[in-house]
């Protein structure tokens, strides 16, 4: 009888280790498909993400819009945005600002904010500032940014926890991208690790949005804006 349950114990004690072996493998194949998509970012956006004293010189920025105050203001983080992107044309890292957002997004016309903080507050000639009004996403601007405005080579401007999705996504649609890191005044670490774990998340439709290809939410007809700016300067 001793023998008996003896050998009922192992049995068990073995089928619990397998239970156990099958779940850590479900749970490392589980990691593997949801970090995938943040692997694909970090990877592709290696190498070509700088700060703003080191960023190469090209012709156009890219500033990605985010939410606008009821009053009509720049957050602080779109305004950390703005702020590098005034000094990589003042260092003589760009020439023309391409501020591409949601113009009619829940919280305000992003373009029209951030086109009169560059040229009103921060002095940027407005000449040097185009507006995209239907960059509704991180996706869209980069599609618009090429199919509409013509740009192929172009640094573009976002916070860490985001810019390495913007650059991946640039990239896989034909854009000769680079990141550039911007300011974050008031960004907590609570606020980084916060944004840090929703880009993870969105790394996923990032993903998605890039293998099956998917046009922009609104198509336009091509728009001169970028190259007369470029012409002009």
């Amino acid at each position: 009888m001793a023998g008996l349950r003896g050998a009922t114990v192992r049995g068990w004690i073995a089928r619990r280790r397998r239970l156990v072996r099958r779940l850590v493998v479900a749970a490392v194949i589980a990691l593997v498909l949801v970090s995938g998509p943040w692997l694909w970012t970090t990877l592709t956006a290696h190498g070509h993400v700088h700060g703003e004293a080191d960023a190469p010189a090209v012709d156009v920025v890219i500033v990605l819009g985010t939410e606008v105050l009821p009053d009509g203001q720049p957050s602080d983080r779109l305004v950390g945005r703005l702020e590098t992107a005034a000094a990589l044309l003042r260092d003589g890292r760009a020439r023309v600002v391409l501020v591409s957002g949601d113009g009619n997004g829940v919280s305000g016309d992003e373009p029209a904010a951030m086109t009169a903080y560059l040229t009103g507050r921060l002095g940027v000639d407005s000449w040097r500032v185009v507006g995209d009004p239907f960059g509704l996403d991180t996706y869209d601007s980069c599609s618009r940014a090429r199919a509409v405005y013509g740009v192929d080579r172009a640094l573009v401007v976002t916070q860490s926890y985001h810019v390495s999705r913007a650059v991946a996504l640039c990239r896989h649609l034909g854009l000769d991208v680079d990141g550039v890191t911007a300011r974050c005044p008031g960004c907590s670490t609570g606020l980084i690790v916060r944004k840090g774990a929703r880009d993870y998340l969105a790394s996923a439709k990032a993903a998605w949005d890039a293998v099956r290809r998917r046009p922009p939410a609104v198509r336009s007809p091509v728009s001169p804006g970028v190259q007369d700016a470029l012409r002009r300067g």
